[in-house]
């Protein structure tokens, strides 16, 4: 009764020992630690049975050091005894069990290891299911007693009952990793979703989505490839790289490898390592030089095909994982959705930006006070001019117009452009010596921001604006000489980069300059370059003074008494007779711009329905050139200036001033004055 007492404390003993283990390695750990006060084992080995039911795999195992090494996965086939333990569920003794092993392909290696020594199988099973067998070998010599091997069985209903638990234990953790595993990709794609709602700036946009993604799958970069279909090369369009060493920042432009274009056209994530793979050989390189280990390629797939190439690189070997390729391809499906939004937004936007540059530069024209609304005049030499026009209007040929200042250069340019093919697009036009000469470059290509001193914001120049449209470059022969070959080369190439950038823009522009100056001559005074002048000059027109058309005048003054009068709301409906003969009479040497602003004067002085014309002032500009005939030609000088500076109301520079009605620079004419001793009070009066 005794004995009987000890093997029953002895059994709930082990069935308290076996509750308390964790897992099922310690399960069989403590068997033997339970047992060893009656027998010894040579180890304990559990094999659970497959899924299907059709072989047993070890499971788990607690050996002697020098017990087989038989690993785990191990597969028992379903016959001999093994069976017999399944389906009669009582354990079976096996004698030998090395000959027992040759039965089953993975143990029989293992077979001579065991000659001599026996073993028990006991079925491990519960209520609900049978889980497999429980081995428990012995040394050589030693027998199981009666015994033993009831408490054995006993035992092994509680293993089954351990594993029972381990296993749900298991599944619970299991499903708590996946639940976790999609909670987490969830969240990334959430995020990824939020980032495409609330941010349209794509660099903005993609260095959110970068971080996200960092931080879900703790890659070490990212990066964003876009197809160049003109070129058919990959362009790097952003790169997040925060541990990065530099090497890859230059890298920006590749052409793709058969490999990468291979896998672009799959549509599903590829798994690679940058230091050996067929990609780019100098990304390769800057790859092994950043140590990164393992990467994985994200096809971005648009409506129109292939968008570009989502890559992902980490320094660890195992950086992804397999099962993250669902994942990736759906972060690939939104990234592809998010480079759509922001391609067409940046579409848009830069529209927007020029329909607004263009609204912006057409009404601070319609502000700017042209010389005239029209070509007025009937003259042969004025003739002459429009069939030159017409002929030279339909082509894109460039036009020089060579003219004294206020003959209207600048209508004859805008007719031109009217007459064109390019009527519908802009007419942008910039006066090259109303701007620093520093200043020019700027105004023509445009420039970044942070390209000089006060550049805050980037901004296009007039080639851009003009972009399909008519450029018109007034006085161009005030171009500096260092700028002379930019602008052949724009010309020539239709090309050019803005200041502080290394991008090539593209452009399609018509050119039509104009200018008073005599070229040629500048030519040989090496004030002008010869290649550029011939450039300008493929199809010359020359626009003849007002003094060679005083036929027009009449026309013309008219033309502007009907303008101002309805301007100042005046009823002027005559003319003097000889106030007429003596507007035709006069030697304009101002030209149209001079005839125009004498007539504005003319009707502010008007009072009544006939034009008042200050006579007087015609006479004295007569007088003056019969005293200038008589004069030094220091003195001839000086009086030319303060009549130009009168009539300017002592402007100098800019629309009107003196310097463009004498076609001096201004620098050249301030000098003048200051060696012939001109100052304000000479000519304010």
């Amino acid at each position: 009764m005794t004995i009987t007492e000890d093997r029953y404390r002895m059994l709930l003993g082990a069935s308290t020992a076996l509750a308390d283990q964790p897992t099922v390695k310690a399960v069989l750990q403590s068997l033997r630690g339970v047992l060893s006060s009656t027998s010894r084992l040579h180890g304990a080995e559990l094999y659970v049975l497959s899924d299907d039911g059709e072989s047993l795999s070890s499971f788990e195992f607690d050996r002697d050091p020098d017990a087989p090494a038989i690993k785990r996965g191990a597969k028992l086939v379903l016959t001999g005894l093994v069976a017999q333990v399944l389906n009669e569920q009582k354990p079976v003794f096996v004698r030998d069990l090395s000959l027992a092993m040759l039965e089953h392909p993975d143990m029989a290696p293992f077979a001579a290891e065991v000659a001599g020594r026996s073993t028990y199988l006991f079925p491990v099973s519960t209520a609900q299911k049978r889980y497999g067998i429980l081995s428990t070998p012995k040394l050589q010599g030693q027998q199981f007693a009666p015994e033993d091997v009831e408490m054995l069985s006993a035992l092994a209903s509680h293993v089954a009952v351990a594993l029972e638990c381990a296993v749900a234990r298991d599944t619970v953790e299991r499903y708590h990793r996946e639940v976790v595993k999609q909670r987490d990709q969830l969240s990334l794609l959430l995020e990824i979703n939020n980032h495409i709602v609330t941010k349209l700036e794509a660099d903005e946009l993609f260095q959110a989505v970068a971080g996200s993604m960092r931080k879900h799958l703790g890659n070490d970069l990212t990066s964003l490839w876009l197809f160049n279909k003109q070129s058919g090369s990959l362009e790097r369009r952003f790169l997040d790289f925060p541990t990065g060493k530099g090497f890859l920042d230059k890298v920006v432009v590749v052409e793709p490898t058969k490999l990468w274009s291979e896998w672009s056209l799959l549509r599903t994530p590829q798994y690679y390592s940058p230091c050996g793979a067929d990609i780019p050989p100098v990304l390769r390189e800057a790859s092994r030089a950043e140590s990164l280990l393992s990467a994985v390629l994200v096809p971005l797939m648009g409506a129109d095909g292939p968008l570009g190439l989502l890559t992902m690189c980490s320094r660890r070997a195992d950086g992804f994982n397999e099962a993250d390729r669902d994942l990736l391809s759906q972060i690939g499906t939104q990234t592809s959705l998010v480079l759509e939004n922001a391609l067409a937004y940046g579409r848009l936007r830069a529209s927007r930006d020029d329909l607004e540059e263009q609204r912006l530069y057409l009404e601070s024209e319609i502000e700017s006070e042209f010389n005239f609304e029209d070509i007025v005049g009937k003259s042969a030499a004025i003739r002459k001019v429009l069939d030159q026009v017409m002929i030279v209007a339909p082509t894109s040929s460039t036009v020089l117009l060579h003219g004294e200042t206020g003959t209207g250069k600048e209508l004859v340019a805008r007719a031109l452009h009217n007459l064109s093919p390019r009527r519908e697009r802009t007419f942008v036009r910039l006066n090259c010596a109303a701007i620093p000469s520093g200043l020019v470059e700027s105004e023509l290509f445009g420039h970044e921001k942070g390209a000089f001193t006060g550049a805050l914001i980037q901004k296009k120049g007039r080639f851009e604006l003009a972009d399909h449209g008519t450029l018109f470059l007034d006085e161009i022969g005030d171009i500096t000489m260092d700028l002379q070959p930019k602008l052949l080369r724009a010309l020539q190439e239709q090309e050019f980069e803005r200041l502080g950038s290394t991008k090539t823009i593209h452009v399609d522009v018509r050119l039509i300059a104009a200018t008073h100056r005599d070229l040629e001559s500048m030519i040989r005074n090496n004030q002008f370059r010869e290649d550029l002048f011939y450039r300008l000059r493929v199809f010359p027109i020359e626009i003849p003074p007002l003094r060679e058309r005083r036929e027009d005048i009449q026309l013309l003054v008219h033309f502007f008494v009907a303008r101002f009068s309805r301007r100042m709301q005046k009823r002027i409906r005559s003319v003097p007779r000889p106030a007429m003969e003596a507007l035709v009479n006069a030697d304009w040497p101002g030209n149209i711009r001079e005839l125009e602003n004498f007539i504005e004067r003319c009707v502010i002085l008007t009072q009544g329905d006939e034009l008042n014309v200050p006579h007087t002032e015609l006479r004295r500009s007569a007088g003056r050139a019969i005293v200038s005939a008589g004069s030094t030609f220091e003195q001839a000088e000086r009086q030319a200036i303060l009549d130009a500076l009168k009539s300017a109301s002592g402007r100098i520079a800019g629309n009107g001033g003196a310097a463009e009605r004498l076609g001096l620079k201004r620098t050249t004419l301030q000098n003048k004055m200051r060696r012939l001793s001109i100052t304000r009070a000479d000519y304010s009066a």
